[in-house]
């Protein structure tokens, strides 16, 4: 038996003796993912639908216009042969026994194909002196049942922008796809990556996306993330910041519609004047269900950490069911520590001063929450840390029509109670 099937085998024998994860999970009991049988085998095809589920690409990498992209080092690998897997995998952390753990492991023993992505910095040119990298990362799913992963190096003094979205054709047999994804991003001494991650499932999907992020000496790392809701949709981020002066910042747009959304974010800050910033805006619809779960640890030894976490909630119909929980872990005393969550409906004031400047209502709505999201959004990639990736983005309408597609829907729905 070859090392890759060896490795699929103990992934399975570990998931056989140690279960799913379980109802009494803190980080999962407000929205529980579905049974392990779903992420290893999926859905079956209707019998009489002879054509073919989904025939995406995977990962593709590509240059944004005329921005250099100099440095770059990737490869394609096939976790189902021993040489490529062992390099896919090398120096990847255990799946471990933690709350997560058992998607991890899941991971492991479907994962059958993989990207590594290199950036290195100019030969002989300082941080100051080296152009940002654009990079766009697209993914479109392979299979019904896939579990594809991603490790991202960023070399010391590399600034990155990446633009990496997540698209997805419709299926000929109607079948929802299962996807779980695992991200790798690390980033060495004064690397800075400005990451923008566009997620859009279809209905009938299950979701679930890790991203797993280190951060060594004075590294700054921002993720604004701008994601739909599915059948089951689970984005969880684990940031370390483990060197000096190291910064992170989040942002959560999550529009989940009439679906279910789930975003965790989880930071731990390991070194003095470490910086933390996670910021949700979640906007349902009646039926909706939604869950931001930040919770962010301050280890001993942190002198002069700081931390912001922020997290809002706007009904704009019915009654959706929102959950926003704001957590710190303080194991150190000279900190600067901040969190709250709120949630409600639309300011009337901002809807009545937007009629009186002749707007319909749909109209006035649809105005004022685009203001937040890209407010949300912007003090997230605010261009501190490389050119501004936002406005191409947003000029593209993205935002705009899911905005008004979510507003549509509110108006659609019956209302109770």
């Amino acid at each position: 038996m070859d090392s890759a099937r060896a490795d699929i085998l103990a992934a399975e024998s570990h998931l056989q003796a140690h279960g799913w994860v379980s109802r009494r999970s803190e980080a999962f009991r407000h929205l529980p993912p579905p049974a392990l049988a779903q992420w290893l085998e999926g859905a079956s095809p209707d019998a009489h639908c002879g054509a073919p589920v989904l025939s995406g690409t995977g990962w593709t990498l590509n240059p944004v216009g005329n921005a250099p992209a100099t440095g770059v080092h990737a490869r394609w690998l096939d976790a189902l042969e021993p040489a490529q897997r062992a390099e896919l995998f090398a120096d990847l952390p255990a799946p471990g026994e933690g709350d997560a753990a058992p998607f991890a492991w899941a991971h492991r023993a479907l994962c059958r194909q993989g990207l590594r992505v290199r950036v290195s910095a100019v030969p002989g040119k300082s941080a100051n002196e080296q152009a940002p990298v654009w990079l766009h990362l697209r993914h479109q799913p392979r299979a019904a049942v896939e579990a594809p992963l991603l490790v991202l190096e960023l070399h010391e003094g590399v600034r990155c922008v990446l633009i990496e979205t997540h698209e997805r054709e419709p299926a000929q047999c109607d079948v929802g796809l299962a996807q779980n994804l695992h991200a790798h991003v690390r980033l060495a001494r004064g690397a800075r990556l400005q990451h923008l991650r566009v997620v859009a499932p279809g209905e009938r999907d299950r979701i679930a996306h890790f991203v797993h992020a280190t951060l060594a000496q004075d590294a700054h790392y921002a993720q604004a993330l701008a994601a739909t809701g599915s059948s089951y949709h689970l984005q969880r981020t684990q940031v370390q910041l483990q060197g000096a002066g190291a910064q992170a910042r989040s942002a959560g747009l999550l529009l989940t519609g009439a679906h279910t959304l789930d975003q965790q974010v989880f930071s731990r800050l390991d070194a003095a004047r470490t910086r933390s910033q996670v910021e949700v805006l979640a906007l349902g619809n009646a039926s909706a269900r939604t869950v931001a779960n930040a919770y962010t640890r301050i280890g001993a030894g942190s002198d002069d950490a700081s931390v912001h976490q922020r997290l809002s909630g706007i009904a704009l119909d019915g009654e959706p069911r929102m959950v926003l929980r704001p957590h710190l872990e303080i194991l150190h005393d000279q900190v600067q520590a901040v969190h709250g969550a709120t949630w409600g409906r639309l300011p009337e004031d901002a809807l009545f001063y937007a009629r009186q400047r002749g707007l319909d209502d749909t109209a006035a709505r649809a105005l004022i929450i685009e203001g937040m999201a890209r407010a949300l959004l912007e003090r997230c990639l605010d261009g501190s840390d490389g050119p501004d990736v936002l406005t191409p983005w947003l000029d593209g309408g993205w935002l705009t029509q899911t905005i008004a597609g979510h507003l549509t829907l509110a108006a659609q729905e019956p209302t109770h109670g």
